[in-house]
């Protein structure tokens, strides 16, 4: 079955009739389901096809890679897609550089849609990616226009737009959707022919090593450049091609006299691999091929792909090293990347605090694993029900210690701002267990099925409101107790888990949270604004909504459920000790 075959016989499942009026929103759907793996919430709540669109189809915010996607979807089942629906495209696109004229015509979705990403791109680190995607095949007038737009961006150095565009065809989607088929790690084998008399092939350390001078033509045929799975033992995906080193990089690839001094200019570019073959005349083979360090020169470099193509003399140094111990790769990916700004959150893995949090953890718990690092998988001897991630441990911090749910769906800001303050504190291993197991509850709710009856803007937030939620069953025990401090997460994981009210009390805590979003969503309305999810959920209004919505219902439970209420506050009762104040942060 062809890719197109295929998308025709999914798009007819029951969800995207019902949920989509056509078959070119549905191969949209489509996309965003099976290529970005949004669940089907989300899938709906990013799809902004219809009427004044402004030929933008979708819109998804990746707040864990802090990216942009702004989709545009043409289905056709012709052989070839003509310049001049690309043309309408790009020039909606360009608008970008003003989103209040952008917003000013646009449907209600897409108005909410360009607030969210205003909202994004006031933290500087969000680089937007274009995405033009068809199941036809480009005409030769649509891929000049491709082209041009492409190097538009590339050489846009005074942009404060940091932008990617990328243009995905019929046989691209074919290997976009195999890749994803073989994910989540998939393993990237790699044939290449190398120049004569432009590398070095050596033992050093007993380790296989060859040294090469790459032309630049031949690194933008290296697979996983786009869509990132060549970086997966990197510590850092694409930051966009208009930060500072990158516009240097495309300004030289762009400029006919300096090119050829590029290889002079580049510190190179390491790749590690888990077997390397030599096949003879020239060619080598590269088995789980992984780039460690030139995770942004590679992808500036395929954003100037267009002149990279005319470069004959352009040249870059790239390392290879036959690295099957993932120890090893871990420790040379660090080492590699110490040369350029590195931000926390990915360096704090061997801070004192984390170091001595995972070791009392480790302890308390033998068959407990306490990840520190992206990417660390589990041991087979671990049990994974036990596993701590730190950078979930960190939003959960945030949101129960500091009382801030609102902030934990940012990494930067809790592991650059708020680290020491946050993690200062010694936290027992009993108490991380505990955020463990609420924030793996509320988790698995989180769900098409829905169990907990949460309303359907919250299910589109899941790397927001699910924080909140677990905001909100600090403040259930809280206010069972008549404290306005923060109780011990171990303590009132030992009192629901001794009463059997783990329950009960997440079913209080959905339906509080549905009832300050809704609340907040008919003032709105009320008061003639446009109310954004999104910018409630990142603001403290959002906290106030939940102690409010948490307030009424103890007042109104003696009334509806006496048996309920009593039950609750003897089995939820809990020494004064187990509280503390809350960690402070700035406001």
């Amino acid at each position: 079955m062809t890719i197109l075959e295929n998308i025709q016989t999914e798009i007819q499942q029951p969800y995207y009739r019902q949920n989509f009026a056509n078959d070119g929103q549905r191969f949209v759907a489509w996309y965003m389901r099976n290529i970005h793996l949004l669940d089907q919430c989300q899938t709906k709540d990013a799809v902004t096809d219809g009427a004044n669109d402004k030929q933008i189809d979708a819109v998804y915010i990746d707040e864990d890679e802090q990216k942009i996607y702004v989709v545009q979807g043409k289905y056709y089942t012709g052989d070839s897609i003509n310049a001049e629906p690309v043309r309408e495209v790009i020039s909606s696109w360009t608008q970008f550089y003003d989103l209040s004229k952008l917003q000013e015509n646009a449907n209600e979705k897409l108005k909410r849609k360009i607030a969210e990403i205003a909202n994004a791109l006031e933290e500087d680190s969000y680089c937007v990616c274009f995405e033009l995607v068809t199941t036809s095949m480009f005409s030769p007038e649509a891929e000049r226009d491709i082209e041009m737009f492409q190097a538009r961006l590339a050489e846009n150095d005074d942009s404060d737009l940091n932008a990617l565009f990328s243009a995905v065809d019929r046989d691209g989607l074919q290997e976009l959707y195999n890749r994803v088929l073989e994910q989540t790690n998939p393993v990237l084998n790699y044939i290449v022919t190398l120049p004569q008399g432009k590398y070095l092939n050596a033992e050093i350390s007993q380790t296989k090593v060859l040294i090469v001078a790459m032309p630049l033509k031949e690194c933008i045929k290296l697979p996983g450049i786009k869509d990132g799975t060549l970086f997966q033992k990197n510590v850092r995906q694409s930051l966009g091609i208009n930060n500072t080193v990158n516009k240097k990089i495309k300004k030289t690839i762009n400029d006919p006299n300096k090119c050829h001094d590029f290889f002079f200019f580049h510190n190179g570019i390491t790749a590690i691999c888990n077997k390397m073959e030599n096949l003879g005349s020239d060619t080598f083979k590269f088995y789980g091929l992984n780039v460690v360090n030139g995770c942004q020169s590679l992808n500036t470099i395929l954003s100037c792909s267009e002149n990279v193509k005319k470069r004959d003399d352009s040249y870059v140094l790239i390392r290879f090293y036959e690295i099957p111990q993932r120890d090893r790769a871990d420790s040379i990916s660090i080492n590699t990347n110490t040369q350029s700004a590195v931000k926390a959150r990915d360096l704090r893995s061997n801070s004192k605090q984390v170091l001595r949090l995972k070791k009392a953890y480790e302890q308390k718990y033998p068959d407990g694993f306490f990840a520190t690092k992206r990417g660390e998988q589990v041991p087979a001897d671990k049990d994974k029900a036990l596993t701590i991630d730190l950078s979930l441990l960190g939003k959960e911090l945030m949101a129960w210690y500091m009382q801030r749910p609102n902030l934990s769906y940012g990494e930067t800001k809790i592991f650059d701002k708020y680290f020491s303050t946050l993690f200062k504190k010694d936290y027992l291993p009993e108490d991380v267990y505990a955020l463990n197991f609420w924030m793996n509850k509320i988790l698995s709710a989180w769900s098409e099925e829905n169990p907990l009856g949460l309303n359907d803007i919250l299910l589109t937030m899941k790397a927001y409101a699910p924080y909140h939620m677990l905001f909100a069953v600090s403040a259930i025990f809280a206010q069972c107790n008549n404290q306005t401090n923060v109780p011990a997460p171990s303590e009132c994981f030992r009192l629901a888990k001794d009463n059997s009210l783990a329950d009960v009390v997440m079913a209080i805590a959905a339906n509080c949270l549905n009832n300050a979003i809704v609340s907040e969503q008919t003032s709105s309305e009320q008061n003639g604004r446009t109310f954004i999810p999104q910018n409630w959920v990142k603001s403290k209004a959002s906290i106030s909504g939940i102690q409010s919505a948490i307030i009424n219902y103890f007042s109104f439970l003696p009334s509806m459920n006496v048996d309920m209420f009593k039950q609750l506050h003897s089995g939820l009762k809990m020494d004064p000790v187990h509280f503390s104040y809350r960690v402070q942060a700035d406001d």
